[in-house]
C-alpha cells in the first residue's frame, strides 16, 4: 500500500498526476492530507476542480511557528502510518508535512519516496531547504526531475542506485490543467 501524502496547495497540485496514475494502475493507496494548508481556496478547492479522491485521513494540522506545526504533522502521520502501515510513503517538495512525513516514516522503518528530490538552492537560511535536504537523506528512494538535481544528489553523497530522474509532475499537471488555466 502507498501513502501520499500531500499538505499544502501546491503539493495537492503535483501530486494529482501521481495520484491519478495509482487510479489508472488500481495499485492500493490512500491520501493523508495533514490540513498544513487548510481554507477553501488553498486546500478543498485543489481537490474538487482536479476531481481527486477525498483524503482518507487528515488531521488538520493548521498554522503555528515551525515547530509547533511541524510537531502535529509528525503526530498525526506517526499516528496513521502505525494504523495503515503502508509499504511506501510518498512525499513531494520541501515543506514542513514533506519533512515530517519523511521523518515519521523512517522512523517507523517504511520507505519513504520523495519526489523532486535534489532541488537545492544552496541557501540554509531558508527553512525549505533544510526540509528537502533532511528528507532526502532519509529516503529510500529519490525521484529526481532533473539530471542536475539527480548530480546534487550524488554530490552530496547519496547512492546511485536510489535516485532516478523523472521528470517534474507540475509539468503533467499544467498540460491536464490548461483548460481551466486559460
Amino acid at each position: 500500500m502507498i501513502a501520499i501524502v500531500p499538505g499544502t496547495r501546491p503539493e495537492i497540485i503535483k501530486q494529482a498526476p501521481i495520484i491519478r496514475e495509482c487510479r489508472a494502475k488500481n495499485l492500493d493507496y490512500f491520501i493523508l492530507h495533514t490540513g498544513q494548508h487548510y481554507s477553501y481556496e488553498m486546500d478543498r478547492a485543489f481537490f474538487c476542480d482536479r476531481a481527486l479522491p477525498e483524503p482518507k485521513y487528515n488531521p488538520d494540522v493548521g498554522s503555528g511557528t515551525h515547530a509547533e506545526q511541524t510537531s502535529r504533522i509528525l503526530t498525526g502521520i506517526e499516528r496513521v502510518l502505525e494504523k495503515e502501515a503502508p509499504e511506501i510513503v510518498l512525499v513531494q517538495g520541501d515543506t514542513n508535512t514533506v519533512l515530517a512525513g519523511a521523518r515519521a516514516a523512517a522512523k517507523l522503518h517504511i520507505r519513504v519516496g520523495h519526489v523532486e528530490a535534489g532541488l537545492r538552492s544552496f541557501d540554509r537560511q531558508m527553512p525549505e531547504e533544510i526540509n528537502r535536504v533532511v528528507a532526502d537523506h532519509i529516503s529510500d528512494l529519490l525521484f529526481a526531475p532533473t539530471e542536475n538535481a539527480r548530480q546534487n544528489l550524488l554530490n552530496e553523497g547519496i547512492e546511485d542506485n536510489t535516485c532516478c530522474v523523472t521528470g517534474n509532475t507540475i509539468v503533467d499537471a499544467v498540460f491536464r490543467n490548461l483548460e481551466i488555466s486559460i
